[in-house]
Protein backbone atom coordinates (compact mmCIF):
# COMPACT_ATOMS: atom_id res chain seq x y z
CA UNK A 1 0.00 0.00 0.00
CA UNK A 2 1.11 3.54 -0.77
CA UNK A 3 0.14 6.32 1.62
CA UNK A 4 0.49 9.87 0.33
CA UNK A 5 0.69 11.95 3.48
CA UNK A 6 -0.20 15.63 3.32
CA UNK A 7 2.03 17.47 5.76
CA UNK A 8 0.69 21.01 5.43
CA UNK A 9 2.53 24.19 4.48
CA UNK A 10 5.48 23.65 6.80
CA UNK A 11 4.94 24.35 10.49
CA UNK A 12 4.54 21.16 12.52
CA UNK A 13 1.53 22.48 14.45
CA UNK A 14 -0.41 22.72 11.17
CA UNK A 15 -0.10 19.00 10.41
CA UNK A 16 -3.09 16.78 11.14
CA UNK A 17 -2.92 14.87 14.41
CA UNK A 18 -1.70 11.34 13.83
CA UNK A 19 0.59 12.13 10.90
CA UNK A 20 3.53 10.40 12.58
CA UNK A 21 1.61 7.11 12.86
CA UNK A 22 1.59 6.72 9.07
CA UNK A 23 5.37 7.16 9.01
CA UNK A 24 5.74 4.66 11.87
CA UNK A 25 3.93 2.04 9.78
CA UNK A 26 6.09 2.60 6.69
CA UNK A 27 8.94 0.48 5.38
CA UNK A 28 9.98 3.20 2.93
CA UNK A 29 9.46 6.95 3.36
CA UNK A 30 9.96 9.22 0.35
CA UNK A 31 10.33 12.99 0.53
CA UNK A 32 12.62 15.98 0.28
CA UNK A 33 15.30 16.42 2.92
CA UNK A 34 13.20 19.12 4.59
CA UNK A 35 10.13 16.86 4.66
CA UNK A 36 11.99 13.82 5.96
CA UNK A 37 13.61 15.85 8.73
CA UNK A 38 10.14 16.79 9.99
CA UNK A 39 9.44 13.20 11.10
CA UNK A 40 11.00 10.39 13.07
CA UNK A 41 11.87 7.96 10.28
CA UNK A 42 14.16 5.75 12.34
CA UNK A 43 11.98 2.66 11.76
CA UNK A 44 12.01 3.01 7.96
CA UNK A 45 14.28 3.45 4.97
CA UNK A 46 14.46 7.01 3.67
CA UNK A 47 14.57 7.97 0.01
CA UNK A 48 14.94 11.47 -1.39
CA UNK A 49 12.71 12.52 -4.26
CA UNK A 50 14.20 11.75 -7.67
CA UNK A 51 12.91 11.83 -11.23
CA UNK A 52 9.36 10.50 -11.33
CA UNK A 53 10.35 7.63 -13.63
CA UNK A 54 12.97 6.49 -11.10
CA UNK A 55 10.53 6.99 -8.26
CA UNK A 56 7.99 4.71 -9.92
CA UNK A 57 10.58 1.96 -10.34
CA UNK A 58 11.57 2.20 -6.68
CA UNK A 59 7.97 2.08 -5.47
CA UNK A 60 7.16 -0.85 -7.76
CA UNK A 61 10.06 -2.81 -6.28
CA UNK A 62 9.00 -2.17 -2.68
CA UNK A 63 5.35 -2.96 -3.38
CA UNK A 64 6.32 -6.20 -5.10
CA UNK A 65 7.92 -7.26 -1.82
CA UNK A 66 4.78 -6.46 0.17
CA UNK A 67 6.17 -3.31 1.76
CA UNK A 68 4.36 -0.16 2.87
CA UNK A 69 5.44 3.06 1.20
CA UNK A 70 4.76 6.58 2.46
CA UNK A 71 5.22 9.59 0.19
CA UNK A 72 5.40 12.93 2.01
CA UNK A 73 3.48 15.68 0.23
CA UNK A 74 3.75 19.35 1.07
CA UNK A 75 0.35 20.96 1.50
CA UNK A 76 -2.47 18.71 0.34
CA UNK A 77 -1.65 15.66 -1.81
CA UNK A 78 -4.28 16.28 -4.48
CA UNK A 79 -4.22 20.06 -4.76
CA UNK A 80 -1.54 20.26 -7.43
CA UNK A 81 0.33 17.66 -5.41
CA UNK A 82 2.04 14.33 -5.94
CA UNK A 83 -1.10 12.44 -4.95
CA UNK A 84 -2.49 12.94 -8.45
CA UNK A 85 0.61 11.42 -10.05
CA UNK A 86 0.59 8.52 -7.58
CA UNK A 87 -3.01 7.56 -8.37
CA UNK A 88 -2.36 7.85 -12.11
CA UNK A 89 0.64 5.53 -11.86
CA UNK A 90 -0.53 2.92 -9.35
CA UNK A 91 -4.34 3.07 -9.41
CA UNK A 92 -6.82 4.34 -6.86
CA UNK A 93 -7.07 1.06 -4.94
CA UNK A 94 -3.33 1.02 -4.22
CA UNK A 95 -3.20 4.54 -2.80
CA UNK A 96 -4.35 5.97 0.53
CA UNK A 97 -4.58 9.77 0.62
CA UNK A 98 -4.17 11.64 3.91
CA UNK A 99 -5.16 15.30 3.51
CA UNK A 100 -3.17 18.29 4.64
CA UNK A 101 -3.62 22.05 4.81
CA UNK A 102 -2.49 23.48 1.48
CA UNK A 103 -0.32 26.56 1.21
CA UNK A 104 -3.13 28.18 -0.78
CA UNK A 105 -5.60 27.58 2.06
CA UNK A 106 -3.11 28.95 4.55
CA UNK A 107 -2.50 32.06 2.46
CA UNK A 108 -6.19 32.89 2.03
CA UNK A 109 -6.82 32.44 5.75
CA UNK A 110 -3.81 34.54 6.70
CA UNK A 111 -4.93 37.51 4.60
CA UNK A 112 -8.59 37.01 5.59
CA UNK A 113 -9.89 36.51 2.07
CA UNK A 114 -12.81 34.20 1.25
CA UNK A 115 -12.08 31.17 -0.91
CA UNK A 116 -15.65 30.98 -2.20
CA UNK A 117 -15.67 30.99 -6.03
CA UNK A 118 -11.87 31.33 -6.21
CA UNK A 119 -10.12 29.89 -9.27
CA UNK A 120 -7.17 27.73 -8.17
CA UNK A 121 -4.27 26.85 -10.44
CA UNK A 122 -0.53 26.27 -10.63
CA UNK A 123 2.29 27.35 -12.92
CA UNK A 124 4.52 24.39 -12.02
CA UNK A 125 5.79 23.01 -15.30
CA UNK A 126 3.16 24.82 -17.35
CA UNK A 127 2.39 28.18 -18.91
CA UNK A 128 -0.96 29.44 -17.60
CA UNK A 129 -3.67 30.61 -19.98
CA UNK A 130 -3.66 34.18 -18.70
CA UNK A 131 -6.50 35.26 -21.00
CA UNK A 132 -8.75 32.72 -19.26
CA UNK A 133 -7.21 33.08 -15.81
CA UNK A 134 -7.67 36.85 -15.68
CA UNK A 135 -11.40 36.60 -16.36
CA UNK A 136 -11.77 35.47 -12.72
CA UNK A 137 -12.21 37.96 -9.89
CA UNK A 138 -9.85 36.11 -7.54
CA UNK A 139 -7.17 33.57 -8.46
CA UNK A 140 -4.98 31.50 -6.14
CA UNK A 141 -1.82 30.16 -7.76
CA UNK A 142 1.15 28.09 -6.71
CA UNK A 143 4.07 29.35 -8.77
CA UNK A 144 7.55 28.23 -9.76
CA UNK A 145 10.82 29.84 -10.82
CA UNK A 146 9.71 30.13 -14.45
CA UNK A 147 6.29 31.74 -13.99
CA UNK A 148 6.38 33.65 -10.72
CA UNK A 149 4.99 36.92 -9.34
CA UNK A 150 6.97 39.16 -11.70
CA UNK A 151 5.94 37.21 -14.80
CA UNK A 152 2.32 37.31 -13.63
CA UNK A 153 2.57 41.09 -13.33
CA UNK A 154 4.00 41.32 -16.84
CA UNK A 155 1.14 39.21 -18.22
CA UNK A 156 -1.39 41.52 -16.55
CA UNK A 157 0.32 44.65 -17.93
CA UNK A 158 0.43 43.15 -21.42
CA UNK A 159 -3.37 42.92 -21.34
CA UNK A 160 -3.74 46.47 -20.01
CA UNK A 161 -5.46 45.24 -16.86
CA UNK A 162 -5.09 46.19 -13.21
CA UNK A 163 -4.85 43.68 -10.38
CA UNK A 164 -3.70 43.44 -6.78
CA UNK A 165 -1.02 40.75 -6.43
CA UNK A 166 -0.50 39.25 -2.97
CA UNK A 167 2.63 37.12 -2.61
CA UNK A 168 3.15 34.74 0.31
CA UNK A 169 6.65 33.33 0.80
CA UNK A 170 7.77 30.55 3.15
CA UNK A 171 4.28 30.40 4.55
CA UNK A 172 3.94 29.25 8.19
CA UNK A 173 7.71 29.41 8.80
CA UNK A 174 9.26 31.94 11.22
CA UNK A 175 10.52 34.02 8.27
CA UNK A 176 7.13 34.06 6.53
CA UNK A 177 6.68 37.08 4.29
CA UNK A 178 3.48 38.39 2.70
CA UNK A 179 3.75 41.30 0.26
CA UNK A 180 1.17 43.31 -1.67
CA UNK A 181 1.88 44.63 -5.16
CA UNK A 182 0.19 45.76 -8.32
CA UNK A 183 1.19 44.61 -11.78
CA UNK A 184 3.41 47.72 -12.00
CA UNK A 185 5.15 47.41 -8.64
CA UNK A 186 5.82 43.67 -8.34
CA UNK A 187 9.55 43.12 -7.95
CA UNK A 188 11.77 41.14 -10.30
CA UNK A 189 13.60 38.91 -7.81
CA UNK A 190 13.80 35.36 -6.52
CA UNK A 191 10.69 34.43 -4.53
CA UNK A 192 10.94 31.70 -1.90
CA UNK A 193 8.35 28.86 -1.85
CA UNK A 194 5.54 31.17 -2.83
CA UNK A 195 1.80 31.37 -3.37
CA UNK A 196 0.18 34.22 -5.30
CA UNK A 197 -3.32 35.65 -5.01
CA UNK A 198 -4.44 37.76 -7.97
CA UNK A 199 -7.38 39.97 -7.10
CA UNK A 200 -9.54 42.19 -9.29
CA UNK A 201 -10.45 45.13 -7.07
CA UNK A 202 -12.68 46.71 -9.71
Amino acid sequence: MITVLGIGPGRASLRLNGSQKWVDQADLVIGSRRQLDAFDTSQATEKLFTKLSELKTTIDDWLANGKNVVILASGDPILYGIGNWTIAQFGRDAVRLVPGISSIQYMFNTVGLSMNDVYLTSSHGRVPDFDFLLTHRVVGMVTDSQIGPFEIGEAIKKRHLHRTILVGERLSYPDERISSYTESTVEKRDYQMNVVIIKDEG
